[in-house]
């Protein structure tokens, strides 16, 4: 059974951490102009804009301080990152999620924060939010459809989110846990304490700046390690500035994911707007989707809990 947090009411508290890369405060501005145009209240962080003179928002002991007052404390409702990058792999493992799982709070980001999102769901059964960070409110604002999914998923709407046909979609209807995010983070999770059980789940991927070959070998990872083997469904988002070789790699990344899942017997849709560049909508990690793949469209839907 998956725990859903509560959804948010007006004057309810969200605050903006940075548990991993450096974010300047200037950048998440238009962020916390936003939520609080949408009626709540916002709390910054030490780290949004904080103590570093590196690639981290902080050492590890500032961000992993920052993150936990957040998660302990009774007042702040959601927690929303300013950016990903990297750096919570270094910090996971020290997290004192104990208030965390007494009074759940929805954790919202995507990119690095995958780390998060899948060390909650392996070890709690707790949904978070797979959405749009701080950042991203400086492209086209409240208007983006990542952002406006990331408003109604927070006061307790369900959007039904679609995706164009693709000459590799495989169709079919499935129901199943959504689970996913970043390529990248999910392959470095397997072996650990935060690597997620995909049987029986939708799962969704994207990634950002990785080369072609990489994209094939992670892939081959979550294969070997038995990820692809029972999926229900999965969902192929965005697969933004890849990168080849001087001996090109010979293959797009959809004919690279095409190969990689072999004949898996589930619905698949790609070009689903879930990316680090374009549409990024909303996703509730651990929440039960359903997912159709038709001749003219894909769509997935989430399905309420049972009373």
């Amino acid at each position: 059974m998956i725990i859903l947090p509560p959804f948010l009411r007006p004057d309810d508290t969200i605050a903006i951490v940075c548990p991993a890369g450096y974010m300047a405060p200037e950048k998440a501005q238009t962020c916390i102009d936003t939520l609080q145009t949408w009626g709540y209240r916002v709390r910054i962080g030490k780290t949004l804009g904080g103590p570093s003179d590196n690639y981290f928002s902080g050492t590890d002991d500032q961000r992993l301080a920052d993150l936990q007052q957040m998660l302990d404390d009774d007042d702040v409702k959601a927690i929303l990152c300013g950016r990903g990058g990297y750096g919570l792999s270094r910090i996971i493992d020290r997290i004192d999620l104990t208030r965390f799982v007494q009074a759940p709070k929805w954790i919202i980001g995507f990119s690095d924060i995958t780390v998060l999102h899948l060390h909650i769901f392996s070890n709690y059964r707790i949904a978070t939010l797979h959405a749009p960070m701080a950042g991203a409110f400086n492209d086209g604002g409240a208007a983006a459809p990542g952002v406006e999914s990331l408003r109604r998923v927070l006061a307790g709407e369900r959007p039904v989110y679609q995706s164009p046909v693709h000459p590799f979609n495989r169709p079919g209807r499935a129901t199943g846990r959504l689970i996913g995010g970043n390529l990248a983070l999910l392959a470095h999770l397997i072996g650990s304490d935060s690597e997620p059980d995909t049987d029986g789940s939708i799962l969704f991927l994207e990634d950002i700046g990785e080369y072609l070959y990489n994209i094939d070998r992670m892939l081959y990872q979550l294969r070997r390690s038995g990820k692809l083997r029972n999926l229900a469904g999965l969902l192929i988002g965005g697969f933004t500035e890849m990168k080849d070789t001087i001996r090109p790699f010979g293959a797009t990344v959809s004919a690279i994911v095409r190969d990689a899942i072999g004949d898996a017997a589930c619905p698949v849709a790609f070009d689903f707007p879930v990316s680090h560049g374009g549409d990024n909508v909303a996703l509730k990690i651990g929440a039960t989707y359903s997912l159709e793949v038709a001749s003219d469209h894909a769509t997935l839907l989430e399905i309420p809990p049972q009373q």
